[in-house]
């Protein structure tokens, strides 16, 4: 897997809602807020399901309603086309919560 160029993170991160790139660091990330803990949890459960299908797992953390979430391939030293995906999933699950 190759990690995308600057220009390609750039170009990627316009079709991401609410993701940007971490700073000092080849990654991205974004923070969800929901309604609650249990609607939290419910998102991670759901994106837990989907990343291990693609064999590809976010660093998140997660405190009551809000997670943390940060994107990189660590194989390939930066950000890939499966981080990519893996967002994409994510702004898809919470658009599905009513999260934007």
């Amino acid at each position: 897997m190759e990690r995308l160029s600057a220009k390609e993170r750039h170009t990627a991160l316009q079709e991401l809602p609410g993701w940007t790139e971490v700073q000092d660091r080849e990654a991205i990330a974004r923070t969800f807020e929901f309604k609650d803990f249990n609607e939290a949890f419910g998102f991670m459960a759901r994106v837990a399901l989907v990343a291990e299908k693609n064999d590809h797992h976010p660093e998140w953390r997660n405190v009551y309603k809000t997670v943390d979430v940060v994107l990189t391939t660590h194989d390939a030293g930066g950000v890939t086309s499966r981080d990519v995906d893996l967002a994409r999933a994510m702004n898809a699950i919470a658009q599905q919560l009513g999260v934007g």
